[in-house]
């Protein structure tokens, strides 16, 4: 096999516990702080049951991501994979670029909910513009820390993981005792269609697993850690998100998770820990979607340089700096208007769904090539219903407060299109296979 990626560091930045450590770091931010209120809104105190199917679905797609990553290492992650699916074509470049833009306002989303938590500690209160500086700030930050290199990611990452779950889990111990059985009553949840409908949310908690696969270069003996830290990761998430469900919808009504939806997992820690359980899990809340930006940004600074190399974003992103690219300097400027200008409500919720869709179509794709990877069919099969299906579930569910997100979605697939034409047509380049085996270089010889 012949890799045409930048050639990997002597020194392996990742091992088993760093790849599970990055992986929890990515999804736990998002997954807790920012979805438990708007799902358990719909779904009430069932959405355990949703973060349960979530996570099966996750495993699924990880297994399938994994057998990809092994057989295909590169740092373009999803993106060299839908390269190896669908060939070197305006599809797979436009679903390339629809997966860039959804990363970078993913990233927007939660560091706005980093810049809220943040301005719950200012005297008074939470306030858009506290808000907006602080996440801001968040994100310039870890521009720093990733200009170091991937060592310091890694390192970095494991220091806020630990603290985080540590702090998770004493509160999700002591809450436990609190709880009123009464609260999780099934005769008080809404109906079982709801637990598909918060599906969507769910499962985009657990998205931040894929980040693991962008590290394969930078992994000690993929072959061996990949797929078993992938599944350590999201088992470990799972766990953690049906067991703080169940803490939190024990301890608070329904009105008061809706009334505090930004807030419920912090608003959860009043009654064991009183005014303090507040301020400490917000606490827990700014490391833990800190550590989602600081592994995000490794992912999306991965894609962009990758993209850039082989001919589809400019050529910008392709000049190093310090240890990195500046993709990340030109990721992050495009990140902060996203912050400081846009309702990041809806755009989010459309973002979500494009990555699913992503998700879906990179499965699908790895039909064609299951042959060299090895993988079980059965199982990419299921990650493919799994994807697509959460993703028709959450379009279902947004269509009553947003009755044209059909029209939105494929309006998104177009533009992303419109800038696949322009790029190649500006630039006379192609998003290639970073990854060739050794038959197909042959073969393309012969066929020359």
């Amino acid at each position: 096999m012949v890799s045409k990626a930048t050639a990997a560091p002597d020194r392996k930045a990742f091992g088993f516990w760093s790849a599970v450590f990055l992986g929890i770091g990515s999804m736990v931010g998002a997954g807790i702080f920012i979805v438990i209120g708007e799902a358990g809104a719909i779904a009430g105190n069932l959405v355990t049951v949703s973060f349960l199917v979530g996570g099966v679905i996750a495993l699924l797609c990880g297994y399938s991501l994994s057998k990809l990553a092994i057989r295909y290492p590169s740092r373009g992650g999803i993106i060299e994979y839908l390269v190896q699916g669908y060939g070197e074509g305006f599809f797979s470049g436009t679903l390339g670029v629809l997966f860039y833009l959804a990363q970078l306002v993913a990233l927007a989303a939660v560091s706005k909910s980093f810049g809220t938590y943040a301005a719950t500690y200012m005297s008074g209160g939470v306030t858009p513009l506290h808000a907006d500086l602080f996440a801001v700030a968040i994100v310039l930050v870890f521009v720093l820390i990733n200009l170091t290199g991937a060592t310091m990611v890694a390192k970095s990452e494991n220091i806020i993981v630990v603290i985080k779950l540590l702090a998770l889990t004493v509160f999700t111990v002591v809450a436990l005792f609190f709880i009123h059985p009464s609260n999780l009553r099934i005769g008080k949840a809404p109906g079982l269609i709801e637990i598909f409908y918060a599906l969507g949310l769910t499962f985009f908690a657990f998205q931040g697993f894929s980040i693991i696969t962008n590290s394969v270069e930078d992994m000690r003996n993929p072959e061996h850690t990949m797929l078993r830290s992938m599944f350590s990761a999201i088992a470990l998430v799972a766990m953690m998100y049906i067991t703080i469900s169940i803490a939190v919808f024990g301890n608070l009504p329904l009105s008061e998770i809706v009334k505090y939806k930004d807030f419920a997992l912090a608003a959860a820690a009043r009654p064991a820990f009183g005014a303090w359980g507040f301020k400490i899990m917000a606490g827990t809340a700014l490391l833990a979607t800190a550590s989602a930006i600081n592994a995000t940004l490794y992912a999306v600074t991965q894609i962009s340089y990758t993209l850039a190399k082989e001919g589809e974003l400019p050529r910008e992103y392709d000049r190093t700096l310090f240890h990195n690219t500046e993709g990340l300097i030109i990721s992050a400027a495009l990140i902060v208007p996203l912050i400081l200008f846009f309702d990041l409500n809806q755009i989010a919720t459309i973002a979500a769904i494009g990555v699913l869709l992503v998700q879906g179509f990179t499965h699908t794709g790895h039909l064609f090539i299951r042959r060299r990877t090895g993988a079980n069919l059965w199982w990419i099969l299921a990650a493919v219903i799994g994807s697509f299906g959460a993703a028709a579930f959450a379009i279902a569910y947004t269509e009553k407060s947003l009755p044209h997100i059909v029209y939105y979605i494929g309006g998104i697939f177009f533009l992303a299109f419109v800038f696949e034409v322009l790029l190649r047509l500006f630039n006379d380049r192609t998003i290639e296979k970073q990854v060739i085996t050794r038959f197909e270089e042959v073969e393309g010889k012969l066929f020359k």
